[in-house]
């Protein structure tokens, strides 16, 4: 009796999680610079519920308090919801495909290739759009894609890929775009602060077409990344262990590697440059749970998607009316962590 409740454990703190994430989310949509009644987001938000609507009035409730609830506020939520999820995700995944504690989603360059898009798509001034997609998002998009083939084909040797050779050579490009980043900022000036806003991260250009165009994306991305999750668990073991119980470790890097970079993509052209999500929420629920990827991936996901409306909630409400990027606020949290993570590691050498 006492092994099954154990084995239901890690189900029942799930669904705790789960349902404490619908709470922090709620609660979000509450809090901004427009003091907006509890009951009328309430209503709002069940007016909007099919089914529900006709039975619920909102008579009597602004039209601008609509807009920010609707248009504003609940895209904004979702976005940071989704944008959460996916980085915690990809964090999780490539700290075990590496077995490096450090990996995390701009560990390969992905960010700032995204960001390097993005400056060049922000001094040109394009203005061009795709769906509902501005030029510096798709810009952002093909820039973190390209970034990662670059490092991909460096990494490469035949049909065998090095693990550590991909590390440095993301490293070393990401080290490449950002000094170029640096060098369009001096040269342009005039559009520095916007290159800055957008490279820190921010949930201020929210909408329905940005949860629209990064919901495939990431849904799909997902459920790879958790059908992929038992064959992980083996090559973490060991990939000459994985390949002696016919796990084909070559091709499953290929495919979690260009899963991982497309979901960091995604996220990244919709918000901005987020760091440290995908390294301290893994960290934090491979204590609490294991190291199980099957176990560790689904509490990754609910646990950066709460991560992340919490870090939005507090950009949007400290310093009102201005707002700060939420990239500042996730490193206000991870540097501490990162540290701690170091001096840990230096200790288990030790």
């Amino acid at each position: 009796m006492v092994s099954g409740l154990k084995g239901k454990l890690p189900g029942l703190m799930l669904v705790v999680l789960t349902v404490l994430l619908i709470f922090i989310a709620a609660g979000s949509l509450f809090l901004g610079t427009a003091n907006i009644g509890y009951v009328d987001v309430f209503k709002i938000l069940l007016h909007n519920i099919p089914g529900l609507g006709e039975r619920i009035s909102i008579d009597g409730i602004p039209e601008s308090a609509i807009t920010i609830i609707m248009k504003l506020r609940l895209t904004r939520v979702i976005l940071a919801l989704l944008v959460g999820a996916g980085l915690a995700a990809v964090g999780s995944t490539m700290q075990c495909l590496f077995r490096n504690p450090m990996a995390e989603p701009g560990l390969l360059g992905i960010s700032s290739g995204a960001g390097l898009g993005a400056t060049i798509a922000i001094i040109t001034g394009v203005n061009t759009t795709f769906f509902g997609m501005g030029a510096t998002a798709i810009a952002a998009f093909f820039g973190a894609i390209l970034t990662m083939l670059i490092v991909y084909n460096i990494s490469r040797t035949g049909s065998k890929m090095s693990s550590t050779v991909l590390i440095l050579a993301g490293t070393a490009v990401s080290f490449m775009n950002s000094a170029v980043i640096q060098l369009l900022m001096i040269f342009r000036r005039d559009r520095m602060d916007y290159i800055m806003l957008w490279t820190m991260g921010s949930f201020t250009t929210s909408g329905w077409n940005k949860v629209l165009i990064l919901l495939p994306f990431l849904a799909i991305g997902l459920v790879i990344l958790l059908l992929y999750a038992r064959q992980l668990n083996v090559i973490s073991t060991g990939e000459e262990t994985a390949q002696s119980l016919g796990i084909e470790v070559e091709k499953i890097k290929k495919i979690l590697l260009a899963v991982c970079s497309l979901i960091t993509a995604a996220c990244v052209s919709t918000a901005g440059i987020i760091g440290f999500v995908g390294l301290i929420i893994p960290h934090i629920f491979r204590l609490v749970v294991g190291p199980d990827q099957r176990i560790l991936l689904p509490y990754s996901i609910v646990g950066g998607a709460a991560f992340l409306v919490i870090c939005d909630t507090l950009a949007r409400v400290i310093a009102p009316p201005a707002e700060i990027p939420v990239g500042a606020i996730t490193a206000v949290f991870g540097s501490p962590f990162f540290i701690a993570l170091l001096i840990r590691s230096k200790r288990s050498v030790m």
